[in-house]
């Protein structure tokens, strides 16, 4: 299966501008045959704690957009976005994956990043998610997530794809890139960061998305500018990988 990770910049809190904007990186995405395309983290409206503003309920504009975008390229589409769940006062940063036959899934993301007082604007999740897309075992985790190993752990043996969208700043840029690395090559599957560039809120960000090979090897990586990476990912190959190097039974 193709996947593309489309690295943007967002215009700050300007969700309809995002969206309307974003529609030609989905096009691009289907017409290099990408079936599984994936924007960074608050993909709609930068990563604002500003969410009177950003929050929006299940089923609202960005992923009613998504679901629009699937549809008309058949492809799978995801990201991030501020939910609001039903009887609840505060939103999650949910990923949302949808269909091209509108089917969706969502996580929400476990860790808040407390560093920025994400966990006083939105609720933590408490469910880690694996979905088949179309054959290959995709488990989605959020940003900050990346820095606990114990939930990539988890998913591992069940996941062919670990897929991480982030709002994730220039100035810890080698941590990004070193542990995307790492949890591709200590979980023996592939793994798709998509970050964003430009700025916001006073932060610079430099995107270093990429999409890495069961062995550590990158397939396909960028840096600074919008553009949108493609590289194939094989369940067989993480299958053949954990054959020939069976790290994973010694765990304890």
């Amino acid at each position: 299966m193709k996947v593309a990770a489309v690295q943007h910049d967002v215009m700050w809190e300007e969700r309809d501008t995002n969206l309307e904007r974003f529609s030609r990186h989905v096009a691009e995405a289907a017409a290099l045959g990408a079936r599984l395309v994936v924007f960074c983290e608050t993909f709609a409206t930068g990563f604002s704690m500003n969410t009177g503003k950003t929050g929006e309920p299940r089923g609202g504009p960005t992923s009613t957009w998504m679901l629009a975008q699937a549809s008309a390229h058949e492809v799978w589409v995801c990201g991030s976005v501020p939910e609001v769940a039903p009887g609840a006062s505060l939103p999650q940063n949910v990923f949302v994956l949808v269909g091209p036959d509108g089917t969706v899934h969502r996580y929400a993301k476990i860790h808040p990043f407390t560093f920025a007082g994400e966990e006083q604007h939105y609720d933590a999740g408490d469910t880690l998610a694996t979905v088949d897309v179309e054959g290959v075992r995709v488990s989605p985790l959020v940003c900050y997530d990346l820095r606990f190993a114990d939930e990539f752990w988890a998913l591992g043996p069940g996941t062919d794809l670990f897929v991480v969208p982030a709002n994730w700043p220039a100035t810890r840029r080698e941590h990004w890139r070193t542990l995307l690395r790492a949890r591709a090559i200590e979980n023996q599957c592939y793994v798709v960061g998509a970050n964003r560039v430009g700025s916001g809120d006073g932060l610079d960000y430099c995107g270093d998305s990429c999409i890495i090979d069961p062995l550590g090897r990158t397939l396909a990586e960028a840096s600074e500018i919008e553009t949108v990476l493609v590289a194939d990912v094989d369940s067989e190959v993480v299958a053949s990988v954990r054959d020939q190097f069976r790290f994973l039974p010694d765990r304890r």
